[in-house]
């Protein structure tokens, strides 16, 4: 059972809806439900945990230093908050567009058509991304090979891997989750005992490096949001349990679940491992940044082959990225080649059930932007970074505006999906939107975040241009379809 858009947006966007509803089957049909329930329960607990926790974090803890709890604290409250909106929607009705789809049906065509490219630019430069970390580790080990190789050759490697089946894909993701999360858990254990002195020869020092060296906030309480700032995006790719329940047999159920259990999630594998990090190691150790947090802590602890461990780690958090990379950017691609929004071809699938047209143009861009990586670092990538760090909250902010339209159709028309209720509505949505708004409000003031926010918000502007074009395009057809029909009725 299909949401329809609220009345304040119906008219020809919502014939538009219904005549493709009526032309083409449900995408859950389409698509096929090859994702097992397991694979969704790895997807996500794993899913948030990407090589930006293991690497990345390093940056926002000199920045911040101790105070960079309060960052991951914020950030993650975002989070929950607006997974518990997101879910709300797709429980009602699972969608592989998911956030886009609702941004189309509760805010007009013109949402969904931004937030659905943005998103898709987001992933298809991630891929460029995650491609060239794993191949700088795996030129470390294998320098025979060049690094442009190796980036190559896992491009090639899971670009196979989802053209074979979503059943591949969630095969791939479950163990290479699975492997994260084992490795952040036993972190967390041996980190723990080393805070209480429980691992023989290991260099502790309590809880003293919180206050020492500065401070709990040795750069001030603005440093907390320009912290914020570099952790934000690390959380970006919770939501893909809820494009991904759409091929799952229970696609419901698995929203639900993953969107009760995102806060322990959060609490566990990023806040509290960052917790150890600055309990076992000074904020302002020249290995935080160098080696990165985890293994700077390792070393700390006196874990031998800290680096190469560490190493193994990010390798695996590289490919499951750029997995459910491919897989995301692919399937957002076939919901707006679905609405109409992208050629038509995004939204055909093969005998396989997978979209491979849209999952060939991802990765093609992905490949572009790895050349330019390698050709124009400077130039052409950084713009490709920049224009593309904000997504996130853009992408956010959307999911808050859509369920505040969304949440009175789903009582109203389908009570018995409401099984996802976002707390305290409409108050905390409304506050979440405002605590957004001040990010990107700060972004702008921020000397680092400047640029990225111009830039994001130019890419964002020209998007939006093209969307409402389309929309009015749309319209007129429309409008000119009913007057032919009207015309016709009167000569019979």
């Amino acid at each position: 059972m299909g949401m329809r858009r609220p009345k304040v947006t119906e008219s020809a966007d919502e014939r538009r809806s219904e005549q493709t509803s009526a032309e083409a089957p449900a995408e859950q049909d389409s698509l096929r439900a090859g994702l097992k329930n397991r694979h969704l329960s790895m997807i996500a607990i794993g899913g948030i945990i990407g090589a930006g926790l293991f690497v990345g974090s390093g940056a926002g803890i000199a920045k911040a230093g101790p105070g960079i709890i309060l960052s991951y604290v914020i950030a993650g409250l975002l989070v929950v908050l607006v997974m518990r909106m997101l879910g709300e929607m797709a429980a009602a009705d699972p969608s592989s567009g998911s956030f886009s789809t609702y941004a189309d049906r509760a805010l007009g065509r013109w949402a969904g058509f931004t937030i659905g490219w943005l998103y898709w630019w987001f992933w298809v430069v991630v891929l460029a991304v995650e491609a060239t970390a794993a191949a700088t580790i795996l030129t470390s080990w294998v320098p025979a090979v060049p690094q442009w190789s190796w980036a190559l050759i896992v491009m090639v490697l899971l670009t196979a891997t989802n053209l074979a089946s979503v059943g591949s894909y969630g095969e791939f993701e479950f163990w290479f989750a699975g492997i994260k999360v084992v490795a952040i858990v036993a972190f967390i254990v041996i980190a723990g005992l080393a805070v209480f002195g429980l691992i023989p020869g290991s260099e502790t020092s309590g809880a003293s490096n919180l206050t020492e060296h500065g401070g709990f906030l040795p750069n001030g309480p603005g440093a907390v949001l320009s912290g914020m700032l570099l952790v934000v995006f690390s959380f970006m790719g919770s939501e893909i349990v809820t494009l991904a329940a759409g091929e799952s047999p229970q696609p419901e159920k698995m929203v639900r679940r993953a969107t009760n259990s995102v806060i322990w999630r959060i609490g566990t594998f990023y806040l509290g491992s960052i917790i150890l990090v600055v309990m076992l190691v000074p904020w302002n150790s020249k290995a935080v940044v160098d080696k990165g947090p985890y293994v700077a802590t390792l070393d700390q602890m006196g874990i031998p082959h800290a680096g190469t461990i560490m190493d193994v780690i990010v390798v695996t958090a590289v490919l499951s990225c750029l997995n459910s990379g491919l897989y995301t950017a692919s399937r957002m691609a076939f919901s707006l080649g679905r609405r109409g929004d992208a050629p038509k071809s995004f939204s055909q699938v093969n005998n396989r059930g997978v979209p491979a047209a849209a999952i060939w143009s991802s990765v093609a861009f992905g490949f572009v932007a790895v050349i330019f990586n390698y050709t124009s670092p400077e130039t052409v990538f950084q713009f490709l970074l920049n224009s593309s760090g904000a997504v996130a909250l853009f992408v956010w902010l959307v999911i808050c505006f859509s369920q505040l339209r969304m949440r009175p159709v789903i009582e109203r028309e389908m009570p018995e999906r409401h099984t996802v209720r976002m707390w305290l509505f409409p108050y905390l949505t409304y506050a979440t939107i405002a605590l957004m708004l001040f990010v990107i409000g700060y972004m702008f003031y921020d000397d680092e975040g400047r640029q990225q926010m111009v830039m994001s918000v130019s890419v964002a502007a020209i998007v939006l241009f093209l969307g409402i074009l389309l929309q009015r395009r749309h319209r007129l057809q429309e409008s000119d379809g009913t007057r032919e029909q009207e015309k016709a009725a009167v000569e019979s």
